[in-house]
């Protein structure tokens, strides 16, 4: 992982087309903590989430698709997007960025 992504601030997480986690950065490791934090890299993404979010994730990585939504957790608000990344054109993994929302985020309509 690049060394300006190590203190992003949103959590970033990437594995590998089997569902490895191969890197977290620092915001990620904190947010996990509970589950582990830097021991989740070289695990299974499949082993952590329940069996509705394992069939989405085998999904992307079939398909190449991404997944983008906002959730509210413990009052806070973050825009979770996870997507493919690729290498030399194949399919490599995914990649989830987190950032936390503010309540009063502005939202601009631009033609």
């Amino acid at each position: 992982m690049p060394e300006w992504i190590k203190d992003f601030p949103a959590a970033i997480t990437v594995c590998d087309k089997d569902g490895l986690i191969l890197d977290m950065n620092e915001k990620a490791c904190a947010t996990f903590a509970d589950h582990g934090g830097a021991a989740l890299i070289g695990t299974s993404l499949f082993d952590c989430h329940n069996p509705r979010s394992v069939a989405l994730i085998k999904e992307m990585l079939a398909n190449g698709t991404n997944n983008v939504y906002t959730i509210a957790k413990n009052g806070v608000k973050k825009l979770i997007y996870q997507q493919p990344w690729y290498r030399d054109g194949e399919l490599g993994g995914l990649v989830e960025i987190s950032l936390e929302l503010p309540e009063d985020m502005a939202h601009y309509v631009r033609s």
